[in-house]
């Protein structure tokens, strides 16, 4: 895919992740550098992906997930003109 897009958005959502499943002990911030598994489970039970729970590194797309994916990251991500 190529596109043009916003690389300070991008960064922002991309270190606003963490956020969500950090925890903060003697001072020192700490997150898990994959995706929270509740929000995996619920793209698989919509059809979005791949079972989350295996050995691999990686889930697949379906088609409409991939479709969908792309929607979203224009959406959030692209620059407008």
């Amino acid at each position: 895919m190529t596109m043009d897009y916003d690389a300070t958005k991008l960064d922002e959502v991309v270190l606003a992740l963490p956020h969500f499943n950090s925890q903060t002990d003697h001072g020192v911030t700490r997150a898990w550098k994959g995706f929270d598994w509740d929000s995996l489970d619920r793209l698989h039970a919509q059809g979005f992906i791949s079972n989350p729970k295996s050995k691999a590194k990686s889930v697949v797309l379906t088609e409409e997930g991939a479709r969908v994916a792309e929607e979203l990251f224009r959406r959030h991500f692209g620059k407008a003109g």
